[in-house]
């Protein structure tokens, strides 16, 4: 059943008080990393653990591992193209998508393609890898414009009026909320996270280096 948009509006609006409510060097820097926090582990798994859905009741979402990669992927090319539309247009009115029928659609995970009656399922590094370009390549643009094109806004059928500021505060919450689930998906199938290890430079402060 789809949701309402005031149930949506409910579910995401915890992103408001803490997300809108930091600066804008350091909102920027948390939208930047965001796809740091990603469990590694993800990228060692087979497509068994890939695909495993959950029951509701687990507490970690039903979806696959494959599936929300797929659908933070997905999520990231509509923020990316609204947020570099409101920045080049004059209130700009972004369509809408159906993130159920995506998911619903197939084309995340399960096998729906065949080569030689063989299942092809989609790359998760690529879903990660995605993210990560369209990351840097938003947080190098708003690096450089001035402060005040932060709120320009587009208008949106569903939510009204947005702003820059608001869409990448909304984006950086929307990764940090999936991928907690992937990473509790991954302590219930793996077991804790081990603790990072230092590189042995001291002080590197690369994302995850326990000497950082």
């Amino acid at each position: 059943m789809a949701q309402s948009v005031a149930e949506i509006q409910a579910m995401y609006t915890p992103f408001r008080g803490e997300m809108l409510g930091m600066a804008p060097e350091a909102l920027l820097m948390r939208f930047r990393d965001g796809i740091e926090m990603l469990d590694p582990r993800v990228f060692e798994m087979d497509d068994e653990l890939l695909d495993l859905a959950f029951l509701s009741d687990a507490g970690v979402g039903k979806w696959p591992i494959r599936v929300v990669l797929g659908h933070v992927a997905d999520t990231e090319l509509v923020q990316t193209w609204r947020i570099r539309r409101t920045l080049s247009e004059d209130s700009p009115v972004p369509a809408t998508w159906d993130e159920a029928a995506f998911v619903d659609s197939g084309i995340y995970g399960g096998g729906i393609a065949f080569a030689g009656g063989e299942a092809i399922r989609p790359a998760t590094g690529a879903f990660v890898a995605a993210v990560y370009t369209m990351r840097q390549w938003t947080a190098s643009t708003l690096a450089i414009i001035p402060s005040e094109l932060w709120e320009r806004a587009c208008m949106h059928p569903e939510f009204g009026t947005l702003t820059v500021r608001e869409m990448l505060a909304f984006d950086t919450w929307h990764l940090e909320h999936h991928l907690r689930f992937v990473n509790l998906k991954c302590e219930r199938l793996l077991g804790p996270r081990p603790e990072p290890e230092a590189c042995g430079e001291g002080g590197c402060a690369r994302p995850g280096c326990a000497c950082g």
